[in-house]
């Protein structure tokens, strides 16, 4: 059975979602690379090509459900924050904006009964509870820390060996 015209328009604006996830990310990697927090940027880096992947496995859904993606311009990102908490507060308003849009996508699944999509969106759904707790742990420590530049500069250095990992592309 073909996708409903309205979920699919709904799944075409949330690659928009991811893909503006992934270049808002990139820009705050750049941002850091600029002020040599270099793990600061690494850990924006495994975010940005996480955000594509989620766009590509929404991309496939579509085009198994027999949809066509509609890829549409991709908002210019902020470029600069007043300090490492400033972006991150970001990072995790901006994880929550894309909870709130992927519960909307499940809603929209259900008003619709289809339940295929409502089913592939549950990974998207378990996705976002390890996203948000992920930024809120990175915003908590750095109001712990505040303004302590030795505790700063090992943080950097800790999220300096994060990767990219099979589980992320699951």
């Amino acid at each position: 059975m073909a996708i409903n015209e309205k979920m699919e328009k709904a799944l075409n604006e949330q690659i928009n979602k991811e893909l503006f996830s992934a270049y808002l990310y990139q820009s705050m990697a750049a941002y850091f690379e600029s002020k040599s927090l270099k793990g600061f940027a690494n850990w924006l880096d495994v975010q940005a090509s996480e955000e594509k992947i989620h766009a590509r496995k929404i991309y496939d859904f579509i085009n198994e459900r027999g949809g066509r993606v509609l890829l549409k311009a991709i908002e210019e990102p902020k470029h600069d924050w007043d300090n490492v908490q400033a972006a991150f507060k970001d990072a995790l308003a901006h994880e929550q904006f894309i909870t709130d849009s992927i519960n909307k996508l499940v809603d929209l699944a259900i008003e619709l009964s289809d339940h295929a999509t409502n089913n592939f969106l549950q990974w998207f759904v378990a996705e976002q509870v390890e996203e948000e707790a992920t930024a809120t742990e990175i915003v908590d420590r750095l109001e712990l820390i505040d303004e302590n530049v030795m505790a700063l500069l090992r943080m950097d250095e800790s999220l300096g060996v994060i990767t990219l990992t099979a589980t992320s592309e699951e």
